[in-house]
């Protein structure tokens, strides 16, 4: 089964969350909203901001390949099926990643 995940899904954190599923979610919500070099004692945490003011085809491309490389690394019990965007008309040329993933509950 796959999930799809967005960093506007963070809503509140629970701390020590004990379903599998929603563990994983959360913290791919938190990996999606956390700027890389913002988190203190893990500067290599969340997704990079090198992106910002590329053309819209080359951030794509960028984007892809940081939130994929940061969920490997940080939520190794999620595989990447897909990432996309949504975009919003009010706000044209900001991306918003939505990542579809498969959770592994046994690791």
């Amino acid at each position: 089964m796959s999930y799809q995940v967005r960093a506007s899904d963070l809503g509140n954190i629970r701390l020590n969350e004990r379903e599998t599923v929603s563990a994983v979610l959360q913290n791919i919500a938190l990996i999606l909203a956390t700027p890389k070099g913002s988190a203190p004692f893990y500067r290599d945490f969340g997704v990079t901001n090198e992106f910002l003011d590329k053309p819209l085809p080359v951030a794509k491309v960028m984007m892809i390949s940081e939130v994929r490389e940061a969920i490997e690394t940080w939520e190794p019990r999620a595989k990447v099926i897909d990432i996309g965007f949504s975009e919003d008309v009010l706000e044209p040329g900001k991306l918003v990643p939505v990542v579809e993933v498969e959770i592994s509950a046994g690791e």
